[in-house]
C-alpha cells in the first residue's frame, strides 16, 4: 500500500513529485515553521509555498531545522514556490525567483510555478497593485515570462517548472511554444469544482495537476440556491463515504484526488490534522463513491481573484 512517503507521480521532467504536500497559504508567521517541521516529521516530503504568501523565510527555517536534525535529506524533499505577477517581465523573473530562494535559504528549488498567467505592474512594495478596487495589469505576455523561467532550469536553479491557475486555452498556447514543457498546473480542485475538462486536457498532455483548496477553502463560505452555507467537509455525501471507509471527510477528499494521480496540498497548522492527512492513503474509493462525489459538482470557485476579472486583465483565466 502507498504511504505519504512512497506515493509519488512522475513529472514530464523525469522527476517524481509526492502526491501529498503541505500547503502553506494563509499559514501565519509564528505558525508555519512548526507546521513544516510537523509535516516532515510525519513523513511529508513535499512543501508548497509562494512568495506572495509572505512566510517563505519561516518555511525555509522549518526545512532547515529538519535537514539539520536529519529528519530528511535535501534530496528527499520536494520544495515548490511560485513567481508572483509583479515579476513577470523577463528581466524581473530571476529577481523574483532569487527573493524566494534567499528566503528559503536553499540552493535550488524542485518546482517553480508561474502563479497565474496575469502580469501586474511592478512599482513600489505593494504585492497587489490595486486602484479603485481593480488590479493594475502589466502588458507582459506569459509566454515571454515562461521563456525567462526556462533559463532558470538551464542554470540549474530549479529542476522543474510549471504554471498555476491556467485554463485550457492558455495552457494549450504555452505548450505549443515552450522549449521546456510545463510539468504541473496547480489549480483549485474539489468536488464542488471538479473541472473534468481541465483534468482530461492536462493528463492527455502529460501535465500533472496539483489541487489546491482540496477541501473547498472552508474559511470562504459557499452558499446554495437556498442561500444556505455549504461546507464541503460537512457535506452529507462526503461524511457518508467517510463513515463507510472509517475515514474522515478530509481523508476522503484527499484520496479522491491522489487515487487519480492528482497531487494535493492541504494547508494545516495543526499537527494532529497534518498527521491525519498523511493517513489518507491505504484505502480505495470505489465506483459508487466516485460517482457520488462527482454528483456534487456545482462549479463553485472559492478563489476567483475578483480584483482582476476579464474586464480588468486580458489574461484573467476563470471565465472559460
Amino acid at each position: 500500500m502507498d504511504s505519504v512517503t512512497t506515493a509519488v507521480t512522475r513529472l514530464n521532467s523525469g522527476v517524481d513529485i509526492p502526491l501529498l504536500g503541505l500547503g502553506t497559504w494563509k499559514s501565519k508567521p509564528g505558525e508555519v515553521r512548526a507546521a513544516v517541521e510537523a509535516a516532515i516529521s510525519a513523513g511529508y516530503r513535499h512543501v508548497d509555498g509562494a512568495f506572495v504568501y509572505g512566510n517563505e523565510a519561516e518555511v525555509g527555517a522549518g526545512v532547515a531545522s529538519c535537514l539539520a536534525e536529519r529528519v530528511a535529506s535535501r534530496e528527499q524533499l520536494f520544495v515548490v514556490s511560485k513567481l508572483w505577477g509583479k515579476y513577470h517581465a523577463p528581466a524581473d523573473v530571476k529577481i523574483g525567483f532569487m527573493k524566494t530562494l534567499t528566503d528559503l535559504k536553499l540552493d535550488y528549488l524542485d518546482l517553480f510555478l508561474m502563479h497565474s498567467p496575469m502580469a501586474f505592474q511592478n512599482e513600489g512594495d505593494d504585492l497587489w497593485p490595486i486602484k479603485d478596487g481593480k488590479i493594475l495589469a502589466a502588458d507582459v505576455d506569459y509566454v515571454d515570462t515562461w521563456k525567462a523561467m526556462e533559463v532558470l532550469v538551464k542554470e540549474g536553479l530549479v529542476k522543474s517548472i510549471g504554471v498555476s491557475n491556467f485554463n485550457i486555452a492558455q495552457l494549450q498556447r504555452l505548450l505549443s511554444v515552450a522549449t521546456i514543457k510545463p510539468a504541473v498546473n496547480q489549480v483549485e480542485l474539489h468536488p464542488y469544482l471538479p473541472q473534468p475538462e481541465l483534468i482530461e486536457f492536462c493528463q492527455s498532455n502529460n501535465v500533472v495537476l496539483t489541487a489546491y483548496s482540496p477541501f473547498g477553502s472552508p474559511d470562504r463560505e459557499f452558499k446554495n440556491e437556498k442561500n444556505d452555507p455549504c461546507n464541503l467537509l460537512q457535506d452529507p455525501v462526503v461524511e457518508a463515504i467517510g463513515s463507510k471507509h472509517g475515514k474522515t471527510s478530509a481523508q476522503v477528499l484527499l484520496r479522491y484526488h491522489t487515487q487519480r494521480n492528482i497531487v494535493v496540498i492541504p494547508k494545516s497548522i495543526t499537527p494532529s490534522r497534518i498527521v491525519q492527512n498523511a493517513q489518507s492513503f491505504g484505502f480505495t474509493l470505489d465506483g459508487e463513491d466516485t460517482k457520488k462525489l462527482q454528483g456534487l459538482r456545482r462549479d463553485w470557485r472559492a478563489c476567483d481573484w475578483d480584483a482582476a476579472t476579464t474586464s480588468v486583465h486580458p489574461n484573467y483565466p476563470f471565465d472559460s
